[in-house]
């Protein structure tokens, strides 16, 4: 296998990183333009860990708009689950 890769003239090594970094910059551009596609750069989401009982650990604005973040990621699985239920109807 070495006497192989000896058989190559110089400088074959370059091409073969450039192959390997352009495959690296290709998936990471593949997985960040999924997760902003899935909402995943979403600055909101910090406030979906409260719930009603932290209502007196927060400031007012804080607190009704983690309600409102809470409610739109409600609608949101909402939605996303009577897709899939619908996904799922039409392959059985």
């Amino acid at each position: 296998m070495a006497d192989f890769f000896n058989s190559f003239e110089d400088g074959w090594t370059i091409y073969l990183w450039l192959v390997a970094g352009a495959a690296i910059v290709l998936t990471a551009i593949y997985w960040v333009r999924w997760a902003a596609h899935n909402d995943q750069f979403d600055e909101d989401i910090k406030y979906v860990v409260f719930d009603e009982n932290d209502k007196d650990k927060m400031a007012p604005e804080e607190f009704e708009k983690a309600m409102k973040v809470n409610k739109a990621q409600e609608e949101l699985r909402k939605e996303y689950l009577e897709k899939e239920a619908e996904r799922k109807q039409r392959t059985s």
